[in-house]
């Protein structure tokens, strides 16, 4: 009888932690960590999530970006900080701006494959996204171990049915490729997601006056 119990119990407990082991992790803030290049630079970037804003900080050299979004996508400011040149200015996208934007970006068909893999952890499904305008395909790289809320996937990716851990970023006509590093719950420092009074604010196209 006690075997039996035991037998029981045992099993359990292994199905229980195997579920545990295969259960989605739930974010609803938390940190996007990757490296990539910016203007053929190197660049460290990590993304802070909440689940209505977005800030995600670059550093390239001596500079410091950070872009701010908004999950209705109505809102977008880049702050620029050059500590070296005393530069600290913030263009805000005019509706126009975003207009803009929003119009360059591409617009995906998603078919899913049956290969995977796992990628800085996380267990990789492939999707192969074609972009509607231009016909060109991308390999996308998917996992469903975590959720996050909508802010934390690039917007042409919201609907390929997974958070993206490898896959091909589109900013002002330029392709990079983008492998996650990892994903954390830590809580963004305060001020984050909002632009402080030492900035000088402007639009967009102030940040570049010569195109």
């Amino acid at each position: 009888m006690n075997i039996k119990f035991f037998n029981v119990a045992l099993g359990i407990s292994l199905t229980a932690t195997i579920f545990s082991a295969s259960a989605q992790k739930i974010y609803k803030q938390g940190v996007i960590s990757y490296s990539t290049e910016m203007r053929g630079q190197p660049a460290d970037v990590k993304q802070y999530f909440s689940a209505d804003s977005s800030a995600t900080v670059v550093t390239v050299g001596p500079a410091n970006v950070k872009i701010l979004t908004d999950a209705k996508h109505d809102y977008l400011a880049v702050l620029i900080d050059v500590p070296v040149a005393s530069i600290k200015k913030a263009g805000i996208a005019t509706p126009a701006e975003l207009e803009e934007g929003m119009a360059a970006l591409p617009t995906f068909t998603y078919t899913p494959t049956t290969e995977a893999k796992q990628i800085s952890g996380f267990n990789c499904k492939k999707v192969v996204a074609k972009d509607n305008k231009s016909g060109k395909t991308y390999d996308i790289w998917i996992t469903n171990d975590i959720s996050v809320p909508t802010t934390a996937i690039p917007f042409y990716y919201t609907a390929i049915g997974g958070f993206p851990v490898q896959y091909t970023a589109f900013q002002q006509g330029q392709e990079t490729s983008i492998t996650i590093s990892k994903v954390t719950d830590d809580s963004a420092p305060a001020g984050t997601y909002g632009i402080s009074k030492d900035y000088e604010k402007g639009s967009l196209a102030d940040l570049n006056p010569g195109g």
